[in-house]
């Protein structure tokens, strides 16, 4: 029975990560081709509005957090840039250590980002909420 609910949460996670890689995507090039913005506030527009949809589906329907909402969110943030870090970490080391691909090693960054998230999510950002919890 847990590990159903667990497999469950796992594939929403992933769906949300389509989700907001899609939206993140398509609003870097139409801020690019609608709006002229340059590469780099193309780009912070659109992971801003990619990790805004990460949050608010993760938490509603990933996780179903109903715990205080700003605290929630920066934990969140919190999360997203230790999985960031890990993420960069992980690629500058497969180039510049092992000398793999530039191309192949941004694809290896995707694996401890992306189980740092997800944990980092359902245990820290996430977490089962409780009054008494807020209350210490």
């Amino acid at each position: 029975m847990i590990w159903r609910e667990q497999t469950k949460t796992l594939v929403k996670f992933a769906i949300v990560g389509v989700a907001n890689t899609l939206v993140g995507l398509c609003s870097i090039y139409l801020c690019k081709w609608l709006l002229s913005f340059g590469d780099v506030l193309a780009n912070a527009c659109g992971y801003s509005l990619g990790l805004a949809l990460s949050f608010f589906l993760n938490r509603r329907w990933t996780f179903r957090h109903s715990g205080p909402l700003i605290p929630s969110l920066l934990r969140f943030l919190l999360i997203f840039m230790l999985a960031y870090m890990s993420n960069l970490a992980t690629v500058l080391a497969l180039i510049n250590a092992i000398g793999i691909d530039p191309y192949y090693a941004q694809a290896g960054g995707i694996l401890p980002y992306t189980v740092i998230f997800f944990f980092g999510g359902r245990f820290v950002a996430f977490r089962p909420y409780s009054i008494r919890a807020d209350l210490r």
